[in-house]
């Protein structure tokens, strides 16, 4: 596949450690280093799957992270002295920390700026339609929100999907067009959806691709109603409140 989407409208290898940390409930001061390690490099993994244009400080980040748990992972008296009096997770915890609190700033700042703008709203502005949660109560997803998503599409695949060679036919451009034709007669419709009569893994990965791209040209919006919830998928890029 040589389809690339470039990732600079998502988010970087902070708010992937924060999401994993939020996802498993983790406490941020106290990371289980082995753990967070093996589930970021999972997600980039798969991001390198998709063929998605990585930037580097998520590779840079990953060696950092494989550098703390060969620390966490030797013995105390092979440390060498300056190391062992700060724990290693230290400085990667107080990163996460002021980032966090960079993040939840922001997002208050958005929040108070779309309630303005709905103070001056048009009465009878136009609505969702096909979805049962009144589009006030939605947040906006994230990418790894959907790379989340997508794994467990992936993982509902037959073995034998993966082992079956197809020719190369699928592009993302047509997929675009077809889900946009999909929701010619919806406001909305569900992520998984979208894959319903996908029958190969390489068309579902041209999918995937497809949903970012549109996301990119603001096309479309993916929303939850719950963090970690369904996603939605919506066809009007509208006013939404940030996570």
């Amino acid at each position: 596949m040589t389809y690339k989407v470039k990732l600079e409208v998502f988010e970087g290898p902070l708010d992937l450690l924060l999401y994993l940390i939020k996802k498993e409930e983790l406490n941020i001061t106290d990371i289980p280093i082995a753990k967070i390690t093996d589930q970021y490099l999972e997600y980039l993994e798969l991001m390198q799957l998709l063929d998605l244009d990585i930037a580097g400080e998520f590779l840079v980040m990953a060696a950092t992270l494989m550098h703390i748990k060969s620390q966490m992972l030797l013995p105390p008296g092979q440390a060498n002295q300056e190391e062992a009096e700060e724990d290693p997770r230290a400085e990667l915890v107080r990163r996460l920390l002021e980032y966090k609190k960079f993040k939840e700033a922001a997002s208050q700042l958005a929040q108070m700026e779309s309630q303005q703008k709905r103070l001056f709203s048009r009465v009878g502005a136009l609505q969702p339609e096909g979805s049962a949660i009144s589009k006030e109560t939605l947040v906006e997803a994230s990418l790894f929100d959907l790379i989340t998503a997508f794994t467990k599409v992936l993982k509902d695949i037959p073995k034998n999907v993966f082992l079956e060679v197809v020719k190369d036919e699928f592009t993302v451009s047509q997929k675009m067009h077809d889900i946009l034709h999909m929701m010619v007669e919806k406001q909305s419709i569900f992520f998984l959806d979208l894959f319903k009569a996908a029958k190969y893994k390489t068309e579902m990965i041209t999918i995937f691709l497809a949903l970012l791209e549109l996301i990119r040209l603001k096309a479309v919006v993916i929303k939850q109603a719950l963090l970690f919830g369904d996603i939605e998928v919506f066809r009007c890029a509208e006013e939404i409140h940030p996570r």
